[in-house]
């Protein structure tokens, strides 16, 4: 247990906030001992992965807990799928390109996504038609009220866009420790047409893609246009996609004839990145933070110096500009400490 530790290299943001304890913990023991110490002091508790979901806006005074928790197996499920189990601490990229190199699909769009795979339940995350839920098999999880380890199945998890119970009702309820995803082994769903993949493949001149070869096209369009944390502070996209009544988005139609959607029954998801640009923020920086110059969804520490409470209210002042011209209240991705 070590005390008054800056958390700046455990957040992608490069926030500079300390924390009054922190542990790092190897094992489930070590986590256990670790929470024990922090209910005989009630201290509040702070998780932290690969720190690239969370804007830390002040010092925080409790325990954060870095998860370090390291492993990876498999179980052969049949000729065409596989049962492969990450423990929480695993780096997400890192885990992907393992599964590729053994030829498991199911993973390939969700390359270069920053973060470890204990998060990945909790954000239900997803890039280009692809969401955790959709290989997800379980996830074994430490109920922080008895200690005692749970399995949570995919409806047991209630995944919704960007959300999921970890979210909800079982947050600061639940520790996940390690996730385990069905995937394919031999039949893959090869999924392109999302974005710019289609095209990005036809660029590397790929007519039959492979998931290695989806998983490179998706690699590409990220660097081409999302910061590198380890160069610029961010925590990826910031927003939420806003979804609106289909009766709206027609409303808005007659006033933004360009304005895009993805229609779903009654509803229509609109790209809160375009919403973003519209209102005038791709590229604007305002003290220490800003919005990046190729993808307004993302807010950057642009300088570097940038606090959470800075980056927090240029985010507000985001929703707040996209709410005067649109109608529409942008919801953050990010979570907020």
């Amino acid at each position: 247990m070590q005390e008054n530790i800056s958390l700046k290299s455990y957040n992608t943001f490069g926030v500079d906030v300390h924390s009054k304890y922190f542990a790092e913990v190897r094992s489930v023991e070590e986590l256990i001992e670790t929470l024990k110490f922090s209910n005989s002091q009630t201290l509040p508790l702070l998780f932290l992965g690969g720190g690239s979901n969370i804007l830390l806006t002040r010092d925080f005074e409790g325990i954060a807990i870095h998860l370090n928790l390291k492993g990876i197996r498999e179980e052969i499920i049949n000729e065409n799928e596989v049962l492969v189990t990450a423990n929480a601490g695993e780096n997400w990229h890192q885990f992907v390109m393992y599964c590729l190199d053994k030829n498991y699909g199911g993973l390939e769009n969700l390359s270069l996504i920053p973060g470890n795979v204990g998060t990945s339940p909790m954000q239900n995350i997803g890039a280009y038609g692809t969401e955790i839920k959709d290989v997800f098999e379980s996830c074994k999880v430490l109920n922080l009220d008895n200690f005692k380890i749970e399995t949570f199945n995919s409806e047991k998890c209630r995944f919704g866009y960007r959300d999921s119970i970890f979210k909800q009702e079982g947050k600061g309820k639940f520790v996940i420790l390690e996730v385990t995803f069905r995937l394919t082994r031999n039949t893959h769903k090869i999924d392109v047409e999302y974005g710019a993949i289609q095209s990005e493949l036809e660029k590397m001149g790929i007519i039959n893609p492979t998931i290695q070869d989806v998983s490179k096209a998706v690699i590409s369009i990220r660097q081409s246009k999302l910061p590198d944390p380890k160069i610029i502070g961010n925590a990826g996209s910031f927003f939420k996609n806003p979804t609106i009544p289909l009766s709206q988005y027609q409303d808005l139609q007659k006033q933004f004839e360009n304005i895009p959607g993805y229609p779903n029954g009654d509803f229509v998801k609109v790209p809160a990145g375009w919403l973003i640009e519209q209102a005038g923020w791709k590229g604007k920086q305002l003290g220490n933070a800003a919005s990046h110059t190729l993808q307004a969804l993302v807010i950057i520490n642009a300088t570097g110096q940038a606090t959470g409470q800075e980056i927090f209210d240029f985010s507000t002042m985001i929703i707040d500009s996209v709410k005067e011209k649109f109608g529409i209240e942008l919801e953050r991705e990010v979570n907020i400490v």
